[in-house]
């Protein structure tokens, strides 16, 4: 079987999409489950970008085993040297050089001629090269560059020690039969193109980023440079969970190739990588959207209980949907609750086992039924929390027609209790002012949005915000049957971030 290698890129060039920011503590949380699932590399950062990100791409190449670590610079010294020592610790270090070739590139952003480019992209492959032996190099906006003179870097690069050569359709602008015959125009016509892996990083501009990804697979392509959910710049990038799942299930267009993805693993990290990033994932998304296996027509409905294959392409636990609701509630035990968590993919700790047990009763006392969403849910509520320096301990409010809306909040800080009470423009704005007034720090809403995670009328609500503090832009959620609970806890989830920064 042909491999083809899963690059993933959701903590480089999916962070980079406006609106995510993740803290390095998520980072790494990505890193492990991203692990889990199989990738082959993690493009864990830009670490010229900041002193943060540096760090960040040093702490993920010292804890994560199995994948490739890859750091990204430019054809900069500056930039080669920072990526070098934030990869440095990993078993298996990466730098990724990029340089622009296209004309308009080269024109009116670097201002450079090709004969100058050419030089620039062989020096900073050589330089790359003498902090480790595995270099990829990016001809940035290859989609648009000239054929021939892309042919020329290609080469030159591989001949400067590049070993994998990676084509950007870098602003989304191809289309599917253009790009397979960029990347079999570089099979035929780079007479050294057997020493490197051709690798394809496209971008959804016009929705066909795997649609030019699988196309270059066709053609010769054996890594693909992805993101989980299709986060990323702009439009996004080309989203992991529909390449690796379209190249399983068409085993007839892609014969004798495989990725090391371990499906069942998908739906679990996408909703990792959403809630960590505030970025919901549509109903309709493929692959992981809440729609994606659902049936709601009759005659679709009738075709899937007499054959599943009618209607269903995928089957829901191949990706890792349960599809079913479990028997617990208030009178089970510990061991019960940590058997079913054991099965969602959870691994918790004793204390964290604790933690989310008392979750779980009380939320049991609020509703009948329980599903695996709610427990999800609950978990991921409870152990984002990077340091509990401030806790929920109790809040009022007082709310109706004419009335004022306020609130009493009492929270606990080093074991000591803190009240106060606010008003505001509703009773989620009056708990708000009240935890203010608690913390002493002023919180910006950047965002809010409320999410129904479980059925019925007793559903158990999340509330995701973003909210910026001393300087910082953080997201965090909440949930509970009670949507002010969860909107008061995502807000002191949000706090906790900020002070861990």
């Amino acid at each position: 079987m042909g491999k083809i290698i899963i690059f993933d890129t959701t903590l480089r060039d999916g962070e980079q999409a406006p609106g995510a920011s993740l803290n390095p503590e998520e980072k790494l949380e990505i890193a492990h489950a991203l692990t889990e699932l199989g990738v082959d590399v993690i493009e864990a950062g830009f670490p010229i970008s900041s002193k943060g990100d540096l760090e960040s791409v040093q702490q993920i190449a010292k804890a994560i085993k199995g994948p490739i670590i890859c750091g990204l610079a430019r054809a900069i010294k500056a930039d080669i040297d920072a990526a070098a020592e934030a990869v440095k610790y990993s078993r298996k270090p990466r730098i990724h050089v990029f340089l622009a070739t296209s004309k308009i590139h080269m024109q009116y952003k670097l201002k450079k001629a090709e004969d100058e480019i050419l030089r620039l992209a062989v020096e900073s492959v050589k330089y790359a090269k003498k902090f480790c032996p595995d270099i990829e190099f990016s001809p940035e906006d290859a989609a648009r560059t000239e054929r021939n003179f892309l042919y020329r870097v290609v080469e030159a690069v591989i001949e400067a020690g590049a070993t994998t050569v990676n084509i950007p359709d870098t602003v989304g602008y191809s289309e599917p039969a253009e790009f397979g015959s960029v990347i079999r125009g570089i099979r035929e016509s780079v007479p050294n193109i057997d020493k490197a892996v051709i690798s394809v990083h496209c971008h959804n501009d016009l929705g066909l980023a795997v649609a030019n990804s699988l196309e270059a697979v066709k053609n010769g392509a054996r890594q693909v440079e992805c993101t989980i959910n299709g986060i990323g710049e702009r439009a996004g990038n080309a989203a992991m969970e529909e390449i690796v799942m379209s190249i399983k299930t068409r085993p007839d267009i892609y014969p004798a190739l495989e990725t090391s993805i371990n499906t069942s693993q998908i739906h679990k990290v996408s909703r990792l990588v959403s809630k960590l990033t505030g970025f919901v994932v549509a109903p309709n998304k493929a692959v992981v959207g809440g729609n994606a296996f659902r049936h709601e027509s009759g005659i679709h409905q009738d075709g899937v209980l007499k054959e599943r294959s009618t209607y269903e392409i995928i089957k829901p636990e191949d990706v890792g949907f349960t599809g079913r609701g479990i028997v617990l509630g208030k009178h089970s035990g510990r061991h019960a609750l940590n058997e079913r968590l054991k099965e969602l993919g959870f691994s918790l700790s004793a204390e964290q086992l604790d933690k989310i047990n008392g979750r779980f009763k009380a939320l049991a006392d609020k509703k009948k039924n329980i599903f695996d969403d709610d427990l999800v849910s609950i978990v991921e509520d409870e152990i984002r929390i990077i340091k509990p320096v401030w806790k929920l301990e109790s809040f009022a409010i007082n709310s109706g027609t004419n009335i004022v809306p306020a609130a009493e909040v009492s929270l606990k800080y080093k074991n000591k209790l803190c009240s106060a009470k606010s008003s505001g423009d509703g009773p989620v704005d009056a708990c708000f002012k009240a935890i203010d007034k608690i913390t002493g720090v002023k919180g910006e809403l950047q965002d809010y949005r409320i999410e129904a995670v479980t059925k019925g009328k007793d559903a158990l609500g999340e509330v995701s915000l973003k909210l910026k503090a001393k300087g910082k832009l953080v997201t965090a959620t909440g949930s509970s049957t009670d949507i002010i609970e969860s909107s008061v806890r995502a807000y002191i989830n949000a706090l906790n971030k900020i002070e861990s920064l």
